[in-house]
C-alpha cells in the first residue's frame, strides 16, 4: 500500500513566513507544541505495536508524517522569529530556542506594555493578580504555559558554562532554600494548609516549610521574571520606546539591578 506524503514547504512559503502577522505566529506556535506532543503518542503507540509484533503500517506512517510536519512548522517559526531585531537577541540566550522566540514575538505587544510588569500580569506571573470563579481569566494562558515552558529549558541549560538564566536558577532555589529551612515561608505554608489540608505534601506544610517542588517553582519564576524584564528592556530601547526603572529601584529604594545579558 503507498501512502502518498505531505508536501513540504517551499523555499517561498518558508521565505513568506517573514510576513507572518502576530496571530498567524501565535496559530502555528500552539500548533506546534500540539503535534509535538501528538508526534510522541504515535511514535510510543509505534513502539508498543512493534513490541507485540502487531502489524503497524498507518501508525508509522502517521508517526513520520506528524514529525514531517512539526519539522516545518518549526522551520517557518525559525524564520520567523530570526526576521526581527528582538528575536535574534532572544535566540543568542541559552534555553531560548527559535519555537519559544517566536511564541513571545506573537503574544506581545511591547507597544501596549509600558512596564514589565504589563508583561508579568498578561503572563500570569503576577501574584497579585487573582482569577476568582466566573471571572474573566485575567491573563493569556497560552503565554503562562510557553512561560513555563521557558522555566523548564532555563533549568536544562544551567550547567553550560555560557548559560546565564539557568545559574540564576540555581542560585535562587539554594536561597529558597536557605529562607524555607529558616522558617520565612511559615505564613505561606499556613496559607495552603488552609486552602488545602488534604494536599499531597501536607506534612511538610505543616512543618512551617514549602516543599522543594514548590521552591523549584518559585526558582523558576524568579528567573523568568527576570528574563522578561530584561527582554522588556532590550525590546523597548530597540523599538525607541521609554524604558521606566524598575519598580523596586524606582519606588523602593533598591540601588542593585542586573542587566540584561
Amino acid at each position: 500500500m503507498e501512502l502518498e506524503p505531505l508536501q513540504r514547504l517551499t523555499r517561498d512559503l518558508t521565505q513568506a513566513a517573514v510576513t507572518l502577522s502576530r496571530s498567524e505566529a501565535r496559530f502555528l506556535v500552539d500548533a506546534y507544541y500540539i503535534m509535538q506532543e501528538d508526534r510522541k503518542r504515535t511514535y510510543n503507540q509505534e513502539r508498543a505495536l512493534t513490541a507485540s509484533a502487531e502489524p503497524h503500517t498507518i501508525i508509522s506512517w502517521l508517526a513520520a508524517q506528524a514529525e514531517l510536519l512539526e519539522k516545518q512548522i518549526a522551520r517557518a517559526l525559525d524564520v520567523y522569529s530570526a526576521s526581527q531585531p528582538i528575536g535574534l537577541w532572544m535566540r543568542e540566550i541559552d534555553g531560548i530556542g527559535p519555537i519559544i522566540a517566536a511564541g513571545l514575538l506573537a503574544h506581545i505587544d511591547i507597544h501596549k506594555a509600558p512596564t514589565v510588569g504589563h508583561i508579568w500580569r498578561f503572563a500570569g506571573l503576577d501574584p497579585t493578580s487573582k482569577w476568582e470563579r466566573g471571572q474573566k481569566r485575567p491573563h493569556n494562558a497560552a503565554l503562562k504555559t510557553l512561560c513555563w515552558k521557558i522555566g523548564e529549558s532555563f533549568v536544562k541549560v544551567k550547567g553550560k558554562e555560557s548559560d546565564f538564566y539557568g545559574k540564576v536558577y540555581a542560585e535562587r532555589r539554594a536561597l529558597e532554600g536557605q529562607k524555607n529551612a529558616a522558617g520565612e515561608y511559615a505564613e505561606q505554608a499556613k496559607a495552603v494548609l488552609l486552602a488545602r489540608p488534604t494536599h499531597a505534601q501536607a506534612a511538610t506544610y505543616k512543618q512551617g516549610r514549602l516543599p522543594d517542588g514548590h521552591l523549584h517553582m518559585r526558582a523558576k519564576r524568579y528567573a523568568v521574571k527576570l528574563f522578561l524584564s530584561h527582554l522588556h528592556e532590550t525590546w523597548r530601547k530597540q523599538e525607541g520606546l521609554e524604558v521606566p526603572l524598575p519598580y523596586p529601584i524606582a519606588h523602593l529604594g533598591h540601588t542593585h539591578k542586573i542587566e540584561p545579558k
